[in-house]
C-alpha cells in the first residue's frame, strides 16, 4: 500500500485516479481547493493551491507518490497555470531534501510526435484555446526534463482521453502518438487512471515521459 496524495482529485482525471487508487486499497490524500467540495472516496482530503510551493510541501509530506492532476479546464489560462504548476511542485518536493516522494503529473498529448520533427499541435485547423492547452503541457514537460533532482514522470494520454468504462487493457509508449487497431487515438479517463496507478505500483518510467491508448 503505498501513500498517494492527488492534487486536483476534484477534476474529471484527478477524481478517476483517486477512485482507482482507492480501489486498489491504498491510502489515498486528496488536496483541492475546496475541500467542502469533495465527494470522492479519499481517506483524507486536504486544502492546497499547487502554485504555492508551501503547499505543495506540506500536502507532499510523509506520502510516497504525489499525483498533479491539475489543468486550465475547457476555458483560457493554461499559460498561467500548468507550466508554472511543474516549476512550484518541483520547488516543493526540493524543499523536502531526500523525503520528497515521487512526482507524477497528468500531461497533454500535444507534444507527442505523429512523425518525425511532426507533433499533434502541427495539426492544422487547431482552435487556438486548444493550442493554448498543448503548449503550455509541452512547456511543462520541456521543463520537468531539465529537472535531475526530483523523481518525476509525466503521463501523456492519448488524443483523445474519454468517458467510458474500465478495461484495465491499453498499450504504453513514449514521444509517439499511439492508435488501436483502427488507428484512432484514444482511451477512457478510468484506462487513463490505471495507467497511472499501475505506474505507480510498477515504476517504469521515472525521469521520462511516456502516453498510454486503447488497444
Amino acid at each position: 500500500m503505498a501513500g498517494i496524495a492527488v492534487i486536483g482529485a476534484n477534476g474529471r482525471i484527478g477524481a478517476a485516479v483517486v477512485a482507482e487508487a482507492v480501489a486498489r486499497g491504498h491510502r489515498v490524500t486528496a488536496v483541492v481547493r475546496d475541500p467542502a467540495r469533495h465527494r470522492g472516496t479519499a481517506a483524507a482530503v486536504l486544502p492546497g493551491d499547487v502554485l504555492e510551493p508551501g503547499d505543495v510541501a506540506r500536502v507532499a509530506a510523509g506520502q510516497d507518490v504525489l499525483v498533479s492532476a491539475v489543468g486550465g479546464g475547457d476555458g483560457t489560462g493554461h499559460r498561467a497555470l500548468i507550466e508554472p504548476a511543474a516549476r512550484s511542485l518541483v520547488e516543493g518536493l526540493r524543499s523536502l531534501g531526500g523525503e520528497a516522494p515521487r512526482l507524477i503529473v497528468v500531461g497533454g498529448a500535444g507534444s507527442l510526435e505523429t512523425a518525425p520533427g511532426v507533433r499533434v499541435w502541427d495539426t492544422p485547423g487547431l482552435p487556438e484555446r486548444v493550442l493554448e492547452m498543448m503548449h503550455a503541457h509541452g512547456a511543462a514537460l520541456a521543463y520537468l526534463r531539465t529537472v535531475v533532482d526530483v523523481r518525476w514522470t509525466v503521463l501523456s494520454p492519448a488524443a483523445e482521453l474519454v468517458p467510458g468504462e474500465r478495461t484495465g487493457r491499453y498499450r504504453t509508449g513514449l514521444d509517439q502518438l499511439l492508435g488501436d487497431a483502427a488507428d484512432r487515438s484514444w482511451i477512457s479517463v478510468p484506462d487513463y487512471a490505471a495507467a497511472l496507478v499501475d505506474e505507480i505500483e510498477q515504476p517504469e518510467h521515472i525521469g521520462e515521459r511516456f502516453t498510454c491508448c486503447a488497444v
